[in-house]
């Protein structure tokens, strides 16, 4: 196939990245410690790790790990905000060759036991605030090894204070007891005693057993092997890094690391450079978010559509020091035009959008850095990456034409953990893997999502995209969020209903459908307009149809 998205590539960006340079993560983290010894690798709550720092806690965590009979390839879940324990033992567990299982801490028990089970994790990293969630989960789960970490604890003399006021006066963490759990300090002491051994990792061994979100049946665990995370940090690195010049970079990190946008390429590629990345422990506290922006002198950002609207409406925002910023990327969830405008305006850059899955590690296009304008688009295809839009028989689409996006890359998962049926389902057999997501791609290369699969609605027979509808709806001064989907209808099979937020109190049902007729043809055009206080989300900030459509409301 031919790759005429390369046409359109930037200026020094390479049409393929070599994914031999190293072995392991492990390795590159090595490299990476070595070189960058003295800078600093991760902030929170007024507390810097260097990389020198970081390099002897890790070889702790994984020495640790070691000590208790775990070898090569054991799964060791990690449940845990952005906190600085987290890099630590991330590091730690890759470099003792071993697997990380990434857990998000909102999980209930039945979707933590879930997870534990499937990947058969044999030790988990937990911070206090959910380990009641861990003891109700763990009669029926393999877990040997408990880690418990608190909140304060690596914030030095702060730390006791921190804990005081989340134990004590905020009461965040609910009464909890794990027979012969071990605190994370105590890990610390005990691993600086002994030795890391070496461990041969192979670029073929799995980094990370990544399991999605759920949303679409059972969760299942893809296969990131070294290689694949590897490949995505160089191509990664290959699109970003000229924009970010020679001094060392720091990003703002409010996605969680356990969030495979955040893991590649806030923690694992800004390593690589040997960046700072500046933690936001609970970025939906938007004004102390906000005082926390206000400290640092920061090149890059990341985060989702909802993420980037929530700061641009609180009026402190504004009044920030833009000047050192450079890159702002939009991943996860698709980012609205009347968003990206408002970004622009606010901090004089674009909010430039890229796109992928947790199957492929995750990016698979983005947009050229010396993009001035919002474009709807997610992109090009990344170095070394293929993209096919496919009909449901497989075929390949004509230049213009919709179909199913296909990706091709060195950052395409191994498959699902024990799962061959479902890996069966989304592996074509030249490699290329579905995505659910229905796109265009133009004649330059630019790929543009037009909705997913599953999210589609049908109106007599003609295709509606939410996405479209939400875009449309947006745009409204008057409207904060908004989601589309469909509902049952008996004249036209389907019927489109649009959920919105209020930003003005003002706004009315009548103004919606008004807006709408404007800029949508009659049959994409809301039926019926519902307000609410709030939308359901994931815990990344994607705003969940599946969960609208479900609801009785709906």
């Amino acid at each position: 196939m031919e790759r005429i998205w390369l046409k359109s590539y930037p200026p020094g960006v390479p049409a393929d990245i070599d994914v031999a340079q190293y072995r392991s993560l492990g390795e590159l983290f090595e490299q990476v410690a070595t070189e960058h010894s003295g800078r600093p690798a991760f902030h929170n709550m007024g507390k810097t790790l260097s990389y020198a720092e970081l390099d002897r806690m890790t070889r702790a965590v994984g020495a640790w790990l070691q000590s208790r009979g775990l070898r090569k390839g054991a799964r060791v879940a990690i449940m845990m905000p952005n906190v600085l324990q987290y890099p630590a033992v991330l590091f730690g567990v890759l470099r003792a060759g071993m697997t990380v299982v990434n857990v998000n801490p909102l999980y209930t028990a039945r979707e933590l036991e879930h997870q534990l089970k499937d990947s058969g994790a044999e030790a988990i990293f937990i911070l206090e605030n959910f380990a009641h969630t861990l003891q109700e989960a763990l009669p029926h789960v393999p877990v040997k090894h408990i880690v418990v970490a608190s909140l304060g604890e690596l914030l030095g003399p702060k730390g006791v204070l921190v804990n005081f006021v989340v134990r004590r006066v905020k009461k965040m963490v609910p009464a909890w007891d794990l027979a012969g759990a071990v605190r994370f300090k105590e890990v610390l002491a005990e691993g600086a005693a002994l030795s890391l051994e070496r461990v041969e990792v192979a670029p073929e061994d799995i980094a990370f057993l990544q399991y999605t979100g759920g949303t679409t049946g059972v969760s299942k665990g893809a296969m990131l092997l070294h290689r694949n995370v590897i490949a995505n940090v160089l191509q990664s690195e290959a699109w970003l890094k000229q924009a970010l010049g020679d001094e060392p970079p720091t990003i703002i990190t409010a996605l969680p690391l356990y969030h495979i946008f955040s893991l590649t390429v806030n923690c694992l590629l800004y390593s690589k450079l040997g960046g700072l990345n500046v933690l936001i422990t609970n970025p939906r506290d938007i004004p102390g978010f906000v005082k926390e922006l206000a400290k640092h002198r920061y090149n890059t950002i990341t985060g989702v559509n909802t993420l980037f609207s929530a700061l641009l409406n609180n009026p402190d925002f504004a009044k920030l020091d833009f000047s050192a910023l450079k890159l702002c990327v939009g991943g996860g969830m698709a980012v609205q035009r009347a968003v990206a405008e408002r970004w622009r305006k606010v901090t004089g850059k674009a909010l430039l959008e890229g796109y992928g899955l947790t199957e492929t590690s995750p990016s698979a296009t983005m947009n050229p850095l010396n993009l001035t304008d919002y474009n709807g688009s997610i992109g090009l295809p990344m170095p070394s990456t293929s993209i096919a839009i496919r009909d449901d028989e497989g075929k390949d689409q004509p230049i213009g034409q919709s179909g199913e996006i296909c990706i091709k890359g060195p950052q395409v998962m191994a498959g699902y953990w024990q799962r061959p049926d479902e890996t069966a389902k989304v592996m074509m057999a030249d490699g290329y893997l579905r995505t659910g997501d229905i796109g265009v791609m133009d004649e330059r290369g630019f790929v543009t999502i037009v909705d997913r699969k599953k999210d589609m609605i049908l109106v007599s027979g003609f295709n509606v995209y939410p996405n479209e509808v939400e875009q449309v709806v947006a745009g409204i001064p008057g409207v904060l969020e908004c989601a589309a989907i469909g509902i049952p209808d008996e004249h036209s099979g389907e019927a489109v209903k649009v959920f919105v937020v209020k930003k003005d109190p003002a706004l009315t049902e009548q103004a919606v459908l008004e807006h709408c007729k404007t800029q949508l043809t009659g049959y994409k055009r809301p039926k019926y307009v519902e307000f609410r206080a709030d939308l359901p989300k994931t815990n990344v900030g994607k705003i969940l149809r599946r969960a609208l459509r479900e609801s009785k409301s709906a």
